[in-house]
């Protein structure tokens, strides 16, 4: 099965991309929602996580409080490694399985840490959508409705621009209008479907 990898940084077009290809008839997996899924109530690691954390780290709705989650793993290394060794298995096995579901020509598999998580070693081809950094500054910051020093800090954290452009196989330069992001998806849905 033909699995192309789809990352990119924040604010560089990822879902409008995605979003393009699934209009397309093309499965997408997209790991932040593999991540949603193995921590909805019922399953057995928002479970865990309950038990670890205490109860306080659930919404009144029972469900996993991310933002509370991530202020106590970001000055606490010991417990965000705690949480990834229950996690990343997990999302990992949730991954695999909606691939191996997926009936369409080929799968866009969806990762903004692709690269640093390695997963695209099960990817057959890797697209990289791009923007200039100061362009995904400020749409991230509008979008977000937060500064754009904020969103510098969250650009500085990721992989370098030049290093994910370098380990890309394909680059959707997303510079322009919409409608211009989704034909330059169009021609390389083309492209992909000629390697099937």
């Amino acid at each position: 099965m033909l699995i192309i990898g789809l990352t990119g940084g924040i604010g560089s077009g990822k879902s409008v991309a995605s979003d393009k290809f699934k209009s397309l008839g093309i499965t997408v997996v997209d790991a932040d929602v593999a991540a949603r899924t193995v921590v909805k109530p019922g399953m057995p690691a928002l479970k865990k996580i309950e038990d670890y954390f205490g109860s306080g780290i659930l919404t009144a709705k029972g469900e996993l409080d991310r933002n509370k989650l991530r202020e106590i793993i970001a000055s606490d290394p010991e417990k965000r490694e705690w949480l990834e060794s229950v996690l990343h298995p997990r999302i990992g096995e949730q991954i695999k399985k909606e691939i191996s579901e997926s009936t369409s020509a080929y799968t866009l598999f969806v990762a903004p840490l692709l690269f640093e998580t390695n997963s695209q070693e099960m990817c057959s081809r890797v697209i990289v959508v791009d923007v200039p950094t100061d362009t995904q500054i400020l749409r991230t910051s509008k979008r977000d409705k937060v500064s754009p020093d904020q969103v510098r800090k969250m650009v500085d954290s990721q992989m370098k621009r030049e290093k994910r452009l370098e380990k890309a196989d394909d680059v959707l330069l997303n510079i322009g209008s919409m409608e211009d992001l989704e034909r330059k998806v169009e021609e390389m849905h083309k492209k992909y479907l000629e390697m099937v």
